[in-house]
């Protein structure tokens, strides 16, 4: 892989891109209906995307609401996978939220990624639930 760039998309074309992969990952491989995905907040968020040359390799985005960041929809190509792109995007969604004067940073993890954010220091909220047919858990992690 070459250099790993996390941005802001450059231009519509770069965010439509962004969102036929999150539709990939989540339809396509994980059986999320489109509905269940696109929830009416993607016109208010602040969309990051992780490339490597031309290629977009995984995406996220962030909702702001007082003094807490929602990060949520973070997908990873399939093939790179495991290769620090969601780790990467991760770093990058902070530094957005704490540019922004954002206190912490919430997310909704599904269990399989639960790992990736411990590793980055967000501690886990209550209990594990069902969003949509995907067992998921809350966490967060100061920014202060």
């Amino acid at each position: 892989m070459t250099v790993l760039e996390v941005r802001c998309p450059r231009d519509q074309r770069e965010l439509e891109e962004a969102l036929a992969l999150r539709e990939r990952v989540f339809c396509d491989e994980q059986g999320f209906s489109e509905e269940e995905d696109l929830d009416g907040l993607d016109d208010e968020a602040l969309h990051l995307v992780a490339s490597s040359g031309e290629r977009l390799l995984g995406t996220c985005r962030l909702l702001f609401d007082g003094n807490t960041a929602k990060l949520g929809r973070m997908v990873v190509a399939a093939d790179a996978r495991r290769a620090g792109v969601g780790a990467a995007l991760l770093r990058e969604a902070e530094a957005q939220a704490r540019s922004r004067g954002m206190g912490k940073l919430v997310l909704s993890a599904q269990l399989h990624a639960r790992g990736l954010y411990a590793r980055h220091g967000y501690r886990e909220l209550g209990e594990i639930y069902l969003d949509g047919h995907v067992e998921h858990i809350w966490m967060e992690r100061a920014l202060a």
